[in-house]
């Protein structure tokens, strides 16, 4: 297995993240491309590096980040237009 890995540039880079797939907030520190095979055969991907609130750092694709926001937007609702 070849132990090369890339930087890759984000937009979202030292901002506050979600993880769509476990839901757990927190900054993304890095986005690196690397090998994640334990075979012979090379499987490189791009995964995100997110610090959670613990100090802790956990990995994710990058599929699975989205932009965090600070306030939950549950309390601006549309109003259904045959409403009063």
């Amino acid at each position: 297995m070849s132990e090369t890995y890339a930087y890759v540039p984000r937009r979202l880079l030292r901002r506050r993240v979600r993880d769509i797939a476990s839901g757990v907030e927190g900054v993304l520190m890095a986005v690196i491309n690397e090998n994640v095979s334990d075979t012979g055969v090379e499987r490189w991907m791009e995964l995100a590096y997110i610090r959670k609130a613990s100090g802790r750092e956990f990995t994710t694709a990058v599929a699975n980040v989205e932009p965090a926001y600070d306030q939950p937007q549950t309390g601006r609702r549309r109003r259904d237009p045959g409403s009063a």
